[in-house]
């Protein structure tokens, strides 16, 4: 639970490295390697059976404008497979002491890079964005509900556990995650509230900035297509705007409901200096 909770932090702190270690490959500060290259990556996160999470990604390297620049001619997959290699060994997350006991996160030993190329996709035709979507995708629907078995919403109260239809070794990693959310030391965690996540704290998938679209232009466009659609089902607008610029008072006082209430509570004529219980 633990390990779930800081794996986004560890990502994170993975991607940083792997900045560094590909400037240093290529012989500039990490100051100029943006003049140069940009390294860009789109990855889900997927839950193992046993409960822990792990990445997939998509990384690339790219001019310094992002997938609209051509990358400079250092930029090889064997630079950046090595970059990756040692990034992912030099990243670690220091994590709570617990009971006198240090944790810190690291990736395990656990890592396969491979190069992704156009053949690999479509039958050897380009590489598209939309193959490369559709490659990592099928991850994006494994959720802790699918890989263990475990809830799609959160806990209110850890009794709901007994009544629910989950495999022992789900209710026990949610149980696991709920007590730790108890512990004062561990509250920054926000682990009871996550507990049906088992302690996974981060988005499912998550992309850098110049890798692709972002979901504002995504957004836009979907309702550009909605209001286009609209339109040829209703037919073309009119060129007129309408604009509501007229207030009517409608009036002010006591409902109906109120006025009853408020004649109730007077006092009966004549007793009006009588005291009241």
């Amino acid at each position: 639970m633990l390990w779930n909770a800081h794996a986004g932090q560890l990502w994170r702190r993975f991607s940083t490295y792997l900045r560094r270690e590909v400037a240093k490959r290529a012989g500039l500060s990490q100051r100029h390697f943006r003049d140069h290259a940009r390294v860009s990556f789109a990855k889900v996160a997927e839950y193992q059976k046993r409960g822990a999470v792990h990445f997939h990604a998509v990384i690339r390297l790219d001019g310094p404008g992002g997938a609209d620049t051509p990358p400079p001619s250092w930029a090889t997959a064997d630079l950046l497979t090595d970059a990756i290699h040692a990034a992912a060994t030099k990243a670690r997350v220091d994590g709570p002491v617990i009971d006198g006991r240090a944790h810190t996160f690291t990736f395990g030993r656990q890592l396969d890079v491979r190069t992704i190329r156009s053949a690999d996709f479509n039958d050897g035709q380009e590489l598209t964005e939309r193959a490369v979507a559709a490659y990592i995708a099928k991850y994006a629907t494994k959720g802790a509900e699918t890989a263990t078995g475990a809830l799609d919403r959160p806990l209110k109260f850890a009794a709901e556990l007994a009544q629910l239809d989950i495999s022992d070794h789900a209710r026990r990693l949610i149980r696991t995650a709920w007590t730790l959310g108890a512990r004062k030391d561990l509250e920054h965690l926000h682990l009871r509230a996550w507990a049906h996540m088992l302690g996974f704290r981060g988005h499912f998938s998550t992309k850098s900035r110049r890798y692709s679209t972002t979901l504002g232009a995504l957004r836009d466009a979907r309702a550009e297509w909605r209001r286009a659609q609209a339109a040829e089902a209703n037919g073309p607008e009119p060129d007129t705007t309408y604009v509501l610029a007229h207030w009517v008072f409608a009036g002010t006082g006591l409902s109906d409901t109120e006025a009853w209430l408020a004649a109730s509570l007077e006092p009966a004529p004549g007793t009006e200096g009588e005291p009241t219980a």
